[in-house]
């Protein structure tokens, strides 16, 4: 497939034919603040142009599945993405763990994170205000026919979610970070985003965009999606991004069933 990949010239496509995946980790409350409200502005400007994205990581979405689930087109739709939430909440159950009760990680609240809510209402923020037209399984595919806003139900880790969106067909991963986070994917280019201006100044060499202008210069939302729209132009045409660069390949695959 490399050789193939390696003899082909590359042709113009319209940005209608891009798909977004949006993943979010080592979460602190400048992600709900700066970070994934741009995100979201960036998702809003790409489905606005025809284009798709998808919001992942059920578990980041407990405590507030109802707002995402009232996006929903269909009360069907709605219904099948509550009751996603609710099936991992159940099998985590049977292991003996509450997810509820387990949340946020001790990294979130060292970040200044209070409350499993107060996580999921930041989480959701990368989905901006587009509907959802549709809710995925994991790496199921998305409907090439049908452009906008999915759901798909992957797990809170971030390299396992990654994979399950390139897999549904996602070609770059906007990924935000408050706490910073180095994570990359040997499939898609990983954008990087962090609203924590102190975080960006630790890891410049890691991470693409300082959405934290929001909190230090005024900057809006929707300033910060601009730009982050602008990189993924970019990195569409062949800009490296910096997990890239850094060499970053992290990789793993969710395991929906059991092992015997």
């Amino acid at each position: 497939m490399a050789r193939e990949l390696s003899v082909q010239n590359k042709v113009a496509f319209d940005i209608s034919e891009l798909v977004l995946g949006l993943e979010c980790g080592g979460s602190d409350p400048t992600s709900g603040i700066a970070g994934n409200p741009s995100v979201g502005a960036a998702s809003d400007k790409l489905i606005q142009l025809g284009g798709t994205s998808i919001l992942s990581e059920t578990t980041e979405l407990i405590g507030a599945e109802h707002l995402v689930a009232a996006r929903c087109v269909t009360k069907e739709m709605g219904d099948k993405l509550t009751a996603m939430v609710k099936r991992i909440e159940d099998k985590s159950k049977l292991y003996g763990v509450d997810l509820r009760g387990t949340q946020p990680k001790p990294g979130n609240i060292a970040g200044g994170l209070t409350t499993i809510e107060e996580k999921s209402l930041g989480c959701i923020h990368k989905a901006g205000q587009s509907p959802v037209i549709g809710v995925l399984e994991y790496s199921e595919a998305v409907d090439p026919e049908k452009h906008g806003l999915y759901f798909m139900d992957t797990p809170g880790e971030d390299i396992d979610s990654i994979t399950g969106m390139v897999a549904g067909g996602a070609q770059i991963i906007l990924f935000t970070t408050g706490r910073g986070t180095p994570t990359g994917s040997p499939v898609a280019p990983v954008i990087k985003v962090t609203g924590n201006p102190e975080t960006y100044a630790k890891m410049t060499d890691n991470i693409d965009i300082n959405a934290g202008r929001v909190i230090t210069e005024g900057k809006t939302p929707q300033d910060i999606g601009a730009e982050m729209f602008d990189k993924m132009v970019a990195v569409a045409n062949g800009e490296l991004t910096k997990a890239e660069v850094l060499g970053h390949k992290e990789f793993g695959i969710y395991r929906i069933g059991d092992t015997f």
